[in-house]
Parts: structure tokens; sequence; C-alpha cells
């Protein structure tokens, strides 16, 4: 398992939160906590910028993906606008999970819920090879959305 050292920064109103922690030995996501000062109300359809309380400072060469957690959307129907959400390693403002409502009833978020995981994972940067011929075969060629067909139940 490779562990990667990542400074973090607390908003001194959110010092009665945890850090983002894994809940179990095998997660690859980290849980992130509202540090809303007081609850919000997401309607349905509706959608906000939940803060975190929290800054970092990733390694060069690292990203952090901020992602729904499956819990909520099942029970709730509350996913992320832009899922994932991508915290560069030069970003250093507050992270903030944008939240909305898909379900049918009003949804409350409180302080210390948790919201989104975080992953932390190491990036790979491109280095384009320009070709005026055809690419490579592949099994899959051209084929795009739906080409494999639809199982059947």
């Amino acid at each position: 398992m490779n562990r990667v050292r990542v400074m973090v920064w607390r908003d001194p109103n959110a010092l009665d939160l945890p850090l983002p922690s894994y809940q179990t030995p095998g997660s690859a996501g980290m849980d992130l906590y509202a540090a809303v000062p007081e609850p919000v109300t997401l309607q349905p359809g509706e959608r906000a910028l939940i803060p975190t309380g929290l800054k970092i400072a990733l390694p060069e060469g690292y990203e952090a993906q901020v992602r729904p957690r499956s819990g909520l959307a099942l029970r709730h129907g509350i996913g992320m606008v832009n899922s994932p959400g991508t915290i560069d390693s030069d970003y250093r403002g507050e992270i903030g999970v944008i939240l909305i409502n898909w379900g049918q009833e009003p949804f409350v978020v409180r302080r210390g819920d948790r919201i989104a995981q975080l992953v932390v994972a190491p990036v790979s940067v491109v280095e384009w090879v320009p070709t005026e011929g055809e690419l490579p075969d592949s099994a899959r060629g051209a084929g795009g959305f739906g080409h494999t067909g639809v199982a059947n139940p």
C-alpha cells in the first residue's frame, strides 16, 4: 500500500470535526464531513456548496477526487453535480462539495454529517504523439455507446 503525506489546514471554526478518515482497512476513500454552521435544507432538485473546513497541499504528481457517498444516493437521492470533483495538487482553497438532491423529499445536511468521499490518486501526465496515419487496431475499434448490446435479464 502506497502512503502519501498530505498537509492539511483546518478552519478554526471546524476543529470540532474529524479529519477525513478511512472507515475500514480496505477503504479507498476517506469520509468528508459537513462544516456548515447551521443545517442546510436541500429541496428536491436543489443544489448547494457544502464547506468541509479543510484545505490541503497535495504533493506534485497527485490529485484528490471528491466522490459521492453511495448510501446517501441510495437512501435519499443525494449526489454530486460534478462527480468526481477534482482537486489539483496546486489548489490551496477550501474543499467544498456541491451536493444535489435528486430525491423526492427535502434533505437536511447537518454539521458533522459525512457528505462525500475523498480519494487521493497518482496523476499521469500525457505526452501527445501526433499521427497522420491510422491508429493501431483494437478489438473494439470505433464502437461507441451501446455497441456491445444489452444483456438479457
